[in-house]
């Protein structure tokens, strides 16, 4: 699992670009309130390899399911959600895991922490209301 601001990342897929090369489909983790990106660990190195040999071929663009045999369910299997997941879904399961953390955080005394998971809070609370609000 992932975390970032607090808090677990999403699993989606997504293009990224390399130089000139862009590379489809590549097994990513979203940050939902700060929308950092990072490719998934566990497959980082094969991207890194494969983006490496497309720049080179000066490929323009390449998939990169096309080349990497791992399936989504295997890649994605330690993250707490994933973009395909109804979006009020995600967006509860990301409020119910900070509450949680935000009470052993503050068991902890850790301040900086705490303050992260409430800035989380807030967006999420924010995000939530936005979808409510669209239904």
């Amino acid at each position: 699992m992932s975390y970032c601001c607090g808090a677990s990342m999403v699993g989606t897929k997504g293009t990224l670009k390399h130089y000139r090369t862009q590379v489809h489909n590549v097994p990513l983790l979203f940050c939902p309130v700060c929308h950092r990106v990072e490719v998934h660990y566990k497959v980082e190195n094969e991207y890194e390899i494969l983006a490496e040999y497309a720049h080179g071929d000066g490929a323009g663009e390449i998939d990169f399911q096309d080349y990497v045999v791992e399936d989504d369910e295997t890649i994605f299997e330690n993250v707490v959600n994933c973009e395909k997941e109804d979006p009020k879904d995600i967006v509860q399961s990301q409020i119910d895991m900070a509450l949680d953390l935000l009470t052993i955080a503050k068991q902890m005394q850790d301040e900086k922490w705490e303050g992260e998971l409430k800035k989380r809070l807030a967006v999420m609370s924010q995000r939530r209301l936005r979808l409510q609000h669209k239904a």
